[in-house]
């Protein structure tokens, strides 16, 4: 398993007086997360303090399939979400059982 740290900012037509499931095409966008997690993509993610930021933790074989994969984000295009970063993440300690 090759685990990934992959940040995304939110940004361009975000609307910050609304919350996350207010925001235009939730529905689609949270579909789209749906299916990475069912296929095991997205292994865990949600937004860091502060709303800005959100972290997910990708299990890919490298960067390139990560933002191909995430490119199809309907919120990436359009710029409600832009990945800042992706950094390999070996896993030492794991207490999830």
């Amino acid at each position: 398993m090759d685990l990934f740290a992959v940040r995304e900012r939110r940004g361009g037509p975000w609307d910050w007086t609304r919350g996350l499931r207010e925001q235009a095409g939730f529905g689609d966008h949270a579909r789209f997360m749906d299916g990475l997690v069912e296929t095991g993509f997205v292994v865990l993610g949600g937004p860091l303090q502060g709303d800005r930021e959100v972290l997910l933790v990708v299990d890919a074989p490298g960067e390139e399939a990560i933002r191909e994969r995430l490119a199809e984000d309907p919120w990436i295009p359009n710029g409600m979400l832009t990945v800042t970063s992706i950094e390999r993440w070996t896993i030492l300690l794991d207490g999830r059982g």
